[in-house]
């Protein structure tokens, strides 16, 4: 099998594991950090019992997703050299800042809330919460750095050395705020967050539907859906930002994203189907309603997939299917986040039993939509691994054969899977479990 495509399969199988985790991780920093905050302000033994499970939630998922994590940072070396020596002198400074100031920040903050309840004062603890949660939210941060660099490079230029050409560093805040940085980190973080009341969402009708903890679950609710539904209405604006970058910086990525073939009007489209072999799209769509929103005009042209050479351009129905299954899935989150939230301030959700059994997994559709959103913008990226740049083909490790790429492969899709599990028996033995309640707690305020 062909090394290249295995070295993708591979690093996309890395990331897509890990970005299973850090979703949950940085969603539930905020309630982590809220609950505390419900604690500091009451002082009640339940709302301390409350804020304990989920750090111990926080925790064990924050331990799996670096481990997951450490293994792209091999990647880089082992099948992705000649890439490596490119960006090596860019991602320096990004990868560095974040292991030093958000990673250091996040794990040593959390160290203090894992075992630093009784050892500090009340309030250093309740600061230590959202230190955590602002340390997830950095460490994010230069991750989408350097991850915006190779879709939209900016403060560099190319060297020849005597292994190949690099990018060299020349104004690091135009390389770390390149013009793709800021729109898709508050639109990534945005639905990261989303992820993260739903799952508080969750678990709070988890223990209403078995009629425990019910203070606790009618907390987790609210403080969930306030949540999801807040950030599901800021996505609707982060979105069209993200979009309007797209089309001013990666006119391939935004043709192949709507099916655009001819230079003219780009349509919004609902669901469709691309056609390669007579370059049709058939789709039901919204005609110059995306030049619309990059422009404030219907008519406004932009480039199409026929206006690029075929090399140039990515794997089209992939960008396109991932793209709207995005789209889809966010757009139905706002209306069910809205809907839900609303029911839960007239006091109705609680009744609806089924409906609490559909929203203890509801946290699946936003990360399913995170997942297809980083696919669409990483397969809409090809060919090129860094955009214009520096081609995927020509960014692989020469000396790395086919078989043991796909032999790591393998290995890494066991280890994972069995990571996943794990954390997944974890994760909800604890919620099984409950919040630890003490002798102060008051069981009939908290349990039904």
């Amino acid at each position: 099998m062909d090394v290249v495509l295995l070295s993708r399969i591979q690093f996309a199988v890395t990331v897509a594991y890990h970005f299973l985790f850090v979703p949950v991780s940085i969603g539930l920093g905020l309630v982590v950090a809220l609950f505390e905050r419900r604690y500091y302000k009451s002082g009640k033994p339940e709302d301390r019992a409350a804020s304990d499970l989920w750090i111990r939630i926080f925790a064990a998922t924050f331990v799996v997703g670096v481990a997951t994590g450490v293994t792209m940072e091999f990647a880089f070396g082992t099948n992705w050299a000649t890439y490596s020596r490119f960006v090596g002198d860019i991602f320096g400074a990004p990868l560095a800042a974040e292991g030093l100031f958000a990673f250091f920040l996040e794990s040593m903050f959390l160290g203090v809330l894992v075992f630093g309840r009784s050892r500090v004062s009340k309030k250093f603890y309740h600061v230590s919460a959202w230190l955590v949660w602002g340390g997830s939210m950095l460490s994010a941060l230069w991750i989408i750095i350097a991850n915006s660099w190779m879709q939209t490079p900016a403060g560099y230029k190319v060297v020849e050395t005597a292994s190949g050409s690099k990018a060299v560093l020349t104004d690091f805040f135009a390389a770390a705020f390149n013009p793709s940085t800021l729109p898709r980190y508050f639109h990534t973080i945005d639905a990261i967050l989303i992820t993260g009341g739903f799952l508080a969402a969750g678990v709070g009708a988890y223990y209403l539907r078995k009629g425990v903890y019910r203070q606790f679950g009618r907390a987790a609710i609210s403080t969930g859906l306030a949540i999801a539904a807040i950030f599901s209405v800021l996505i609707l604006p982060t979105g069209h930002w993200q979009a309007v970058e797209v089309v001013n910086q990666q006119p391939e990525k935004i043709a192949a994203m709507e099916g655009h073939w001819n230079a003219g009007p780009i349509p919004l489209g609902i669901v469709g189907w691309l056609n390669p072999a007579d370059k049709t799209t058939t789709a039901l769509e919204i005609p110059g309603a995306v030049s619309f929103l990059a422009s404030l005009d219907f008519s406004k042209s932009y480039p199409g997939l026929n206006d690029f050479a075929a090399s140039d351009l990515p794997p089209l129905q992939a960008t396109y299917q991932t793209y709207h299954a995005m789209l889809l899935v966010f757009g139905a989150l706002v209306i069910i986040a809205l809907g839900l939230w609303w029911m839960n301030r007239r006091g109705t959700l609680e009744k609806k039993r089924w409906l609490l059994g559909v929203l203890m997994w509801l946290w699946i559709l936003p990360e399913l939509g995170i997942q297809f959103g980083w696919a669409a913008a990483e397969i809409g990226r090809q060919p090129w691994i860094v955009y214009r740049l520096l081609r995927t083909t020509d960014a692989i490790s020469a000396t790395v054969p086919a078989g043991q790429v796909a032999f790591t492969l393998g290995m890494f899709v066991v280890i994972y899977t069995i990571l996943y599990v794990g954390w997944a028996r974890v994760v909800l033995g604890m919620i099984k479990k409950g919040p630890a309640l003490t002798a102060e707690s008051e069981p009939a305020a908290v349990k039904a």
